[in-house]
């Protein structure tokens, strides 16, 4: 099976993408025109791809398929969670259990840690067979941030479709891409043109 594209090839990250993991994680899933579609977490090589460059899991971390399930698992909740907080729809309870049982996967305190030359420190442990339960808990509590925090009134759905991607609108832009913007405003432009004319103009 054929590795999927980096996704930088396909779209350029959409607006917030670097600010919040959590869009760069939904929009991980990409609608293209034509019926293509794209999902970068779709092979367990794709998805320790994916991790690896956002620093969730070292290099040969040897992703199995069982765990790439469980982040394009919780990526569907998350944008479940996105899709209501757009639409001003209630949370459903599912996706809400879901981001939480991420979240808690892993311990949030900083444990208490002695190096024999510099003495007492504090680090949250994170051992190598728990590297998916950090990874799911670390993209849970991004999501957490940013449905709770200033940014949510400009959480929004690309316009175009058949994209399906999530950015933060910047003014009255509700596009991830200028690909996107120059896809609605052409086939706007087309819709204006093919409307059929009153009669008896």
């Amino acid at each position: 099976m054929s590795e999927p594209p980096i996704a930088e090839s396909v779209l350029p990250p959409a607006p917030g993408a670097a600010e919040y993991l959590a869009l760069d994680f939904v929009n991980s899933a990409i609608a293209l025109p034509g019926g293509q579609f794209i999902d970068l977490l779709g092979t367990p090589g794709g998805t320790n791809r994916w991790l690896t460059e956002r620093g969730l899991a070292p290099a040969g971390a040897g992703v199995q398929e069982m765990c790439a399930a469980q982040l394009r698992s919780l990526r569907e909740h998350v944008r479940a969670l996105f899709a209501a907080r757009v639409a001003g729809l209630p949370a459903l309870p599912a996706a809400l259990s879901a981001v939480n049982d991420a979240m808690s996967r892993t311990s949030t305190a900083a444990l208490l840690y002695w190096d024999e030359k510099h003495g007492p420190y504090r680090a949250t442990p994170c051992p190598t067979n728990e590297i998916l339960d950090h990874a799911l808990a670390t993209l849970a509590a991004n999501t957490a941030d940013l449905l709770t925090g200033p940014d949510a009134e400009r959480l929004t759905a690309c316009g175009s479709a058949p994209c399906n991607r999530y950015l933060l609108r910047h003014g009255r832009r509700h596009w991830c891409s200028i690909r996107c913007g120059d896809r609605a405003r052409a086939a706007r432009a087309y819709a204006r043109r093919t409307r059929p004319k009153p009669v008896g103009t």
